[in-house]
């Protein structure tokens, strides 16, 4: 039997939605970063990007396991001298609660070229409205462990 890879006509993306409403961050994170990568499909290839949209609605809903709301920082560097920025995540929460779940999976997918394509077909809302209705996203049931504490 001959190994086959998927080309760019055979790789069909389709539109998933995922509400982050409760879930825990890092959980949720892997799973989007799976589905980004196409890790769900029969054609997943390591070198080839075959993963589908995803829609994230009620990002700033999500949760921070432990002490993460106040201890967690996220860094920023400008490159000049003294050009370091820290933002503890709560106030990142705050001010871009997108960015949470963008910087979570971000850390998640590979560091290679195709990271910068998968990370385009994030789309990340704050609140339960999106502007892709007219793609029709599929919603997608995560298998969650541990979440089921509230």
């Amino acid at each position: 039997m001959k190994t086959t890879l998927p080309d760019k006509k055979n790789i069909k993306r389709e539109w998933k939605l995922v509400d982050a409403d409760g879930k825990i961050l890092g959980r949720l994170s892997t799973e989007i970063a799976n589905i980004l990568r196409g890790r769900h499909k029969p054609i997943y290839t390591r070198h080839l990007d075959t993963g589908d949209f995803v829609v994230v609605v009620n990002a700033d809903k999500v949760r921070l396991s432990g002490r993460k709301e106040t201890d967690k920082i996220y860094h920023r560097y400008s490159g000049y001298r003294s050009g370091l920025k820290e933002i503890p995540a709560e106030i990142m929460r705050e001010k871009h609660p997108d960015q949470l779940i963008r910087l979570a999976v971000k850390g998640m997918l590979p560091k290679t070229v195709l990271s910068d394509s998968m990370l385009r077909r994030l789309k990340v809302y704050p609140g339960d409205n999106h502007p892709h209705k007219a793609q029709n996203p599929a919603p997608v049931e995560l298998k969650l462990k541990g979440a089921k504490r509230v």
